[in-house]
């Protein structure tokens, strides 16, 4: 799936979509270049998620937490080195809790991602505009197709 966004507040919007669809254990992958809106879209499912803190790039952190309907584990992967540098930490024990996990820079340790989940690339198009592009890798998140279309 394909979206285009003009502003900062469309593409907060896109990720309340999801955020608003998104189940325990679901995995959002966001994939794009620096300034591209990756933690924006972020805010939103935050905000989909009834989490009402404000929403911070944890890339000093790797992890921020965050308690909503659905707890938020948001990973910020763009200093890793090594895979195995995030695994130290228990990476395992986060995405395969109750919780969603969204994980920024996400290609960086692609071969730690479950085959099922949601990968997300931003193109930045203009210093405003966003090209969205959205892939679902299991039937899991079905519902959340329907929801976008």
């Amino acid at each position: 799936m394909n979206f285009i966004t003009n502003t900062v507040e469309e593409t907060i919007e896109l990720g309340k979509k999801i955020g608003r669809s998104l189940k325990p254990c679901d995995i959002v992958c966001i994939d794009g270049d620096l300034g591209s809106g990756k933690t924006h879209l972020t805010k939103g499912i935050a905000l989909g998620l009834g989490i009402d803190e404000h929403i911070t790039s944890p890339t000093f952190n790797i992890v921020n937490e965050y308690e909503g309907r659905i707890k938020l584990y948001h990973f910020d992967v763009y200093r890793v080195n090594d895979p195995d540098e995030i695994a130290a930490i228990g990476f395992d024990e986060y995405i395969f809790s109750n919780a969603v996990s969204v994980i920024e820079w996400s290609d960086y340790i692609k071969e730690l991602i479950p085959d099922e989940h949601i990968q997300i690339n931003i193109s930045n198009e203009s210093e405003t505009r966003r090209s969205i592009n959205i892939q679902f890798f299991g039937k899991r998140y079905d519902n959340i197709k329907e929801v976008l279309l």
